[in-house]
Order: C-alpha cells, then structure tokens, then sequence
C-alpha cells in the first residue's frame, strides 16, 4: 500500500469519526448503540458476563452521562499537535528564517482557546431554578408557535421559560438553550454561548494558524531542494520529470508525522469553521440550535400547550413569519449575546 492511499484512509477516518461524534454526541439514540447492540448479540455466549456489564456501563457512561471524557480527549489531541509542532516544525522553521513572532502565534491561540474552553466548561449557562423561574419567566414571550406559557418541565417540576430546554445529561432546565457540547461537559445556553462562539473562533483559528505554518514549511523545504527541476527513472526505465504526486511522496518520506498531522489539523479546521459559521449565523438572526432543529420540522406544543413533553404538530406548514420571532435585528441580535437579557427587576412600592 503506498503513502498517498495510506493518506486517503487516514483522512476518511478520522474525518467520519469527528463528523459522527459531531452529529450523534447530543442524542440518546446513535448508530454507536446500534452497532455496539448487535456486536453484543453476536459475542455474548462467548463473553463472560462482566465483560458484557462493564462495555454496557462504559457505553452508557460515554454517550449517556455527563463525563470529562472528551475534555480529556481533547487536552489529549491538541497535546499531542503542539508536542510535534513544538519538537520538530519549530526546529525546521527557523532553519527556513520564520521569524519567532509567526511562531509564537499559535502559542497565543493556544491560551486564548484555553481560557474560553475553561469558561465553557465552568460557566453556569443558565439554570433555571425556583428562586429565579419567576423572573426567569420575564425574559423572552412565549412565540406561541414552538413555546406556550403554562408548560411545566415534568422533571425540574417548574414552568419553562420561552426559549428554555430541559438537557436530559444535565438533568436540569437551561435558558435560552443551545445544545450540550461534549467536548466542554455543559450545555450552551443564555449565559455561555459568547463564550463558545469565541472558543470556536480560536480553535480554528489555532488549527488554521498551524497549517499554514506547516505547508510554508513545506514550501521552502521543496523549493529549497530543486525537487520541482528533479527526474527519476520510472519501472518502464523512462526518465520523467518530479511531479505533485513525487513531491507529495517525499514529503510523506521525509516528514512523516508532519504530514500526518497537518492533514488533521486541515479537515478540523474545515468542519470546526462549518460548525463556527453556522452559529454565527444563528447569532445574527437570534436563533439557537434547539430552535433551528425544531422549526425544520415544526416540532411544538401547539396542539396541546399544557403538554409536558415536545411532539411533531400536524401536518399543516409553519408560519414563516415567526420562524425568527425573537430576531431583533443584527446589532441587537449580537449583543443579546455579549451581553444576555436580564429579568426586569420589580421595584417595590
């Protein structure tokens, strides 16, 4: 198997696995149970019982319940990318008279990132609880269309706040709700969300930073060796001129681990600033992940607004008009973000 086929897999891989863990990392329901559920079934006459107990009780503990495991992962791949950048690309690029100031950047990012990943993760993001549900309730109106007044969270016993969800990991009701990022173990509501965005921001940033670094590496590294002018003597014995396919073979050769880890840093940065502009966009037009999700199929509590529990309307079409009800206009819209809405307080006569 040669180094580029060996490279396409690699990049697949890794790819599928970011984008599955992306997409399914917020659901009960994933094609990982499924597979792990019919594994199970194949090997369970062959496999001790405590086996069987402790993958059901990781899996269950992974997807299932609130962990530091993906925090862990996370620490554990940016490590694992500034330990290689610090060991080997620093060296070769001084060596090419990068100055230290372009390679101090990513060190920047680095506790740029770092200080809004802490934030994220330890940042209350908006719980609603008894003391503050009554003002809570005063924040945003009910748009009567995805949120009615008088619906009570069956587990928090409490009335839900317009724009609040109930985050079945958490086990708590969170204000103007996002999503649950695993990668922070918290959810995104109210009073952190400018705090991921920036953390978005930064990583890409990072990953983006980095991967020029490595490919202007790359480029000195080729134009310094004349491979561009360079021949070889192919397997028909014909003398043909070095080609991108040649260069990128030597590279391979060469800079093994580089070129690994630049394709990583590549395809993260490419999904991370997917992910990152789609936010912002939801920023812009005041609208969160829970409401974009929910207004795609128009899931409400409409026909029933006393209902306890969020289900499919009928089948007529939603109202377009109130797709962006809590849309403010740009300016207001971002700064709804920076600077969350408070409950009017009620001065006492």
């Amino acid at each position: 198997m040669d180094f580029l086929t060996l490279f396409a897999i690699y990049v697949v891989v890794v790819l599928t696995c970011i984008v599955l863990l992306c997409k399914y990392s917020n659901q009960q329901q994933t094609p990982f149970n499924v597979i792990f559920n019919s594994v199970v079934k194949v090997v369970a006459p062959f496999t001790p019982k405590w086996v069987q107990r402790f993958s059901k009780w990781t899996l269950h503990r992974l997807f299932h319940q609130r962990n530091n495991m993906f925090i862990y992962l996370h620490i554990a791949l940016e490590g694992a990318v500034y330990a290689e950048f610090t060991y080997e690309v620093f060296g070769y690029c001084r060596q090419m008279d990068i100055t230290l100031t372009s390679l101090s950047v990513p060190y920047v990012l680095l506790a740029i990132k770092t200080f809004f990943f802490y934030l994220c993760i330890n940042r209350d993001p908006g719980t609603v609880v008894k003391k503050r549900a009554t003002n809570q309730l005063q924040i945003y109106p009910y748009d009567r269309r995805l949120f009615h007044p008088g619906v009570t969270c069956p587990t928090c016993q409490l009335v839900k706040p317009a724009r609040s969800k109930h985050c079945w990991l958490c086990n708590r009701c969170v204000q103007r709700f996002d999503h649950h990022c695993v990668w922070v173990n918290n959810c995104i509501g109210a009073q952190n969300t400018r705090y991921f965005l920036l953390y978005l921001l930064s990583v890409c940033a990072m990953a983006g930073d980095i991967a020029v670094l490595i490919a202007d590496m790359f480029l000195h590294a080729v134009l310094r060796s004349g491979l561009l002018r360079a021949s070889y003597i192919d397997e028909h014995g014909q003398q043909q001129l070095a080609g991108p396919l040649f260069v990128v073979q030597h590279l391979f050769l060469a800079f093994p681990r580089i070129v690994f880890m630049l394709g990583f840093v590549v395809f993260v940065f490419f999904l991370l600033a997917g992910y990152t502009l789609f936010h912002f966009y939801l920023a812009l037009v005041n609208q969160t992940s829970n409401e974009w999700y929910k207004s795609r199929g128009y899931i409400c509590q409409h026909c029933n607004p006393a209902a306890t529990v969020d289900h499919l309307c009928s089948p007529a079409a939603p109202d377009q008009s109130k797709r962006r009800y809590y849309s403010r206009g740009l300016v207001q819209n971002l700064r709804e973000i920076f600077f969350p809405l408070q409950p009017v307080q009620k001065k006492d006569n």
